[in-house]
């Protein structure tokens, strides 16, 4: 065996091993004691990236559900306030069917004075009612429409007895197209997606034609005949006028959910005249009843809406985060086998790092 005292290979091979045993070691308490697998991108550079996308994901799921419980708060404010109405229209329908009955006779007056009396409180609640300082019963989340070419003009629409339309939920900047015959079916067609929504009618006149799953309602008055084709091929464009809650991560249509509220007032019901004092006024509250009552369904099927977006949110925030953790998390029990290894190899290396260098001392003999 030749015995060098230059370079002890021992003692150096001992040293690259205590040095390989001491960075698995302080890496293993890194791990440890952040909890984190990946703590700088030269552990897991394609984990790091991946796992911060998700990261950035995870947290806008999480404002994304807090959204959806604020849209349904807000929900909750408006059908709130939405009951009391219902309650003022019960009163107004009652009061009427006693203004109107001949043994009323002598208390007309005072029934009149109750009536302006509730009016004037439907209008308090229809502007008082706020969210957040924003009035949600004036048409909040309404659509502004842009008429087509052939309905752009009051004059227009007034010939062929179309007095107003209202939307809720519609989408936004798509076009609309209105398709009415002879045999009096009017049909709303939803541009995008070529989703339709027929009715068919039975009576002219005044009332009120909902195409619900469209979002749309066509308010037409006394001039309407039912028969008539002037309402065909007439298009609406609708720009949606807030209202939208981010309920996901990307900027598309699936990822917002827009929440309308249909305006509520005594001139929106058409009330404004109403005394109770005559039998037509029965039929304008009954409408007004109807009117309101659809207007509670849809917000009764957006909350519904909104909840089972939440629940999804929340399994997304849950099954995504579980899939971050498995890219970056350390797992502690494995983590703790592979420190107890390299803490022993460290005491072992330092060990026999000594020997080694003692190897050399034998050399000495040689020279007495």
């Amino acid at each position: 065996m030749g015995l060098r005292i230059q370079n002890n290979i021992a003692a150096m091979n001992a040293h690259r091993n205590l040095t390989i045993a001491d960075g698995g070691m302080s890496k293993s308490l890194e791990r440890l004691s952040s909890g984190y697998r990946i703590n700088k991108a030269s552990d897991d550079a394609a984990g790091l990236a991946v796992s911060s996308g998700m990261r950035a994901d995870i947290a806008s799921y999480k404002v994304a559900s807090r959204n959806t419980s604020e849209a349904i708060a807000l929900l909750q404010v408006a059908e709130g306030a939405y009951d009391q109405i219902s309650n003022i229209l019960t009163r107004l329908k009652e009061l009427t069917t006693q203004g109107t009955s001949a043994n009323a006779s002598g208390n007309t007056a005072d029934i009149s004075n109750e009536v302006t009396a509730l009016k004037a409180e439907l209008d308090r609640i229809a502007n008082a009612t706020e969210y957040s300082g924003q009035t949600v019963l004036r048409g909040y989340g309404s659509a502004v429409q842009a008429y087509g070419a052939g309905i752009d003009s009051t004059a227009e629409r007034d010939a062929m007895g179309l007095t107003s339309i209202s939307a809720s939920g519609v989408t936004d900047n798509v076009t609309y197209t209105i398709t009415a015959t002879s045999l009096n079916v009017i049909t709303v067609t939803n541009g995008t997606t070529s989703a339709t929504e027929s009715k068919t009618l039975t009576g002219d006149g005044a009332q009120t034609i909902n195409f619900q799953s469209m979002g749309i309602t066509l308010n037409m008055g006394s001039l309407f005949v039912r028969t008539a084709v002037a309402l065909n091929g007439q298009t609406l464009v609708f720009t949606v006028a807030g209202g939208n809650f981010v309920t996901g991560i990307k900027n598309d249509a699936n990822h917002y959910i827009n929440v309308g509220i249909d305006k509520v007032s005594s001139a929106d019901l058409s009330l404004t005249g109403v005394t109770g004092t005559v039998l037509a006024d029965l039929d304008t509250i009954n409408t007004a009843i109807e009117t309101l009552a659809g207007s509670r369904a849809e917000i009764g099927a957006a909350m519904n809406r909104l909840g089972y977006a939440a629940a999804n949110l929340a399994s997304s925030i849950e099954n995504v985060q579980a899939a971050e953790s498995v890219i970056r998390d350390v797992d502690m029990a494995a983590e703790m086998t592979t420190f107890t290894k390299n803490q022993i190899l460290l005491q072992a290396g330092t060990a026999m790092l000594a020997q080694a260098n003692m190897a050399p001392q034998g050399v000495l003999s040689l020279l007495k």
